[in-house]
């Protein structure tokens, strides 16, 4: 019903989108749905699920042939992203892996690098994630304390990140820290950590109220010894890579969001169809006609815009307001949808059993993590004032 309302979207209109897109709601139907129970108890999903992924083409979507991607453009890698949210799929941390870990590493690897890390990693047969966060700094990347020490041929890595998205799962993780500290030089730094060296060490899986498939913990880091060829990029730079690579990150939140917002009405129109009160559909009644409407409005808005920024990061013109635009927008709208399907469900919208209700405890988080929501209107007002703060800085 809810496609009868929507324009068709033309990023995905193609014969090569809809062949994908039905591969895809396959794959969720015959490898994720019936694994999630089982995975929510385990508090991560099955390696297996990652290899099928990576045997069906779709981990690192966009990554050239050469470096074992499918080639395709940023468009695909979305319409994954959008699926997987329709049905509520949480577990999985690809866009993690495929949206932000290989593009570091394709923007800023050496060629020994890339070599090494991005062909397994579209098979799926390891895990990546990013070390970004500590427990005493959240959205300030500047404050972080975790350190290598400039040892000759290697550095000395000490410290702790939390939150960390496929964190217990990962086999390889890019890992900001701070060098040269104490110096004139003190700056970020990226390292690629892999889990096997000696002193990497993970905490146990956090127990969430949301997203209890998705692996989730802190990484611990006692005087590991890192190669120095595993610096990714120049010394000095991770602070500057990270800010440039967080529009994509924050485009694929946005992403995720207006997928999970239509799984929610897509779910919410098939309930109301059905259910009766006094002795009629819920549908029947003006509110929750009214309800879904306007939910629906505020569904297309946000895909029209999130289409448009999807085709701008192809063309690599997608602007760091811009993105921020998108993942504040687009995840305020998709609680807001949330919360009102619902209440649609009535009680039954409170049991976990129902697919509305793990949406509901699933999404509230996109308004924290990759930046909170009150850090994107910074950025957004930074750039609507870009030249006064110009002038402030010269006087």
């Amino acid at each position: 019903m809810l496609q009868h309302v929507l324009l068709e979207r033309d990023i995905y209109a193609s014969e090569e989108h809809k062949m994908m897109q039905s591969m895809i709601q396959d794959f969720i139907a015959k490898d994720i749905i019936d694994q999630t129970e089982d995975w929510e108890k385990n508090g991560m999903v099955s390696r297996e699920v990652w290899e099928r992924a990576g045997e069906l083409g779709l981990l690192c979507i966009d990554m050239p042939e050469a470096y074992g991607g499918s080639g395709l453009d940023f468009s695909f890698s979305a319409l994954f992203i959008e699926e997987l949210a329709k049905q509520g799929v949480t577990g999985p941390g690809f866009s993690l892996h495929s949206d932000i870990i290989a593009p570091y590493l394709l923007k800023y690897g050496t060629e020994a690098q890339k070599q090494k890390y991005l062909p397994i990693m579209a098979t799926g047969k390891i895990i990546t994630s990013l070390g970004m966060t500590e427990p005493n700094c959240g959205s300030d990347l500047r404050a972080i304390t975790t350190h290598a020490t400039d040892q000759g041929d290697h550095y000395v890595v000490n410290g702790q990140k939390t939150f960390i998205t496929n964190g217990y799962m990962s086999d390889m993780s890019i890992v900001a820290v701070k060098t040269n500290v104490g110096t004139d030089h003190e700056g970020v730094s990226l390292l690629i950590m892999e889990s096997t060296m000696e002193g990497f060490e993970k905490g146990k899986p956090f127990k969430k109220i949301g997203m209890k498939a998705q692996d989730t913990c802190e990484l611990f880091f006692d005087n590991v010894q890192v190669p120095k060829e595993n610096l990714l990029g120049e010394e000095g730079q991770g602070f500057k890579i990270m800010m440039t690579e967080l529009a994509r990150e924050r485009l694929t939140v946005g992403l995720n969001a207006i997928g999970g917002a239509e799984g929610a009405l897509k779910n919410t129109i098939a309930y109301t169809s059905t259910r009766t009160a006094f002795k009629q559909p819920i549908a029947n009644f003006q509110n929750t006609q009214f309800k879904l409407a306007e939910c629906a409005t505020q569904l297309q808005l946000h895909q029209a815009f999130l289409d448009r920024c999807s085709i701008l990061l192809s063309q690599h013109k997608l602007t760091a307001e811009s993105a921020s635009m998108a993942k504040y927008a687009a995840t305020e709208m998709h609680g807001n949808v949330v919360d009102e399907c619902l209440q649609l469900f009535g009680g039954y919208g409170y049991m976990w059993d129902y697919p509305i209700a793990k949406m509901y405890a699933d999404n509230r988080v996109a308004r924290i993590y990759a930046g909170t929501n009150e850090i994107m209107k910074v950025l957004i007002a930074r750039g609507l004032f870009k030249e006064l703060f110009a002038e402030m800085r010269k006087k």
